[in-house]
């Protein structure tokens, strides 16, 4: 898994953890068994790679405020 989470360096994933465990962010580094990633607010999270269960990569989605006619 390491080595998938390595690819994705720069992409942003979704990490599930388990049940209601969940977090996002940018992929920095998947090494020593440690995937480092960078969230929206630029705050480091570190997750043991042992501990993931699932992730996805994320599509980011145009918002687009208002009424669509």
């Amino acid at each position: 898994m390491e080595e998938i989470l390595s690819g994705l360096a720069g992409k942003k994933i979704d990490v599930n953890c388990g049940s209601n465990v969940m977090y996002s962010g940018q992929v920095v580094t998947s090494t020593g068994g440690i995937l480092k990633l960078e969230n929206e607010d630029g705050e480091d999270i570190f997750i043991a790679i042992d501990k993931i269960a699932a992730f996805s990569e994320r599509k980011d989605h145009l918002s687009r405020p208002g009424f669509i006619a």
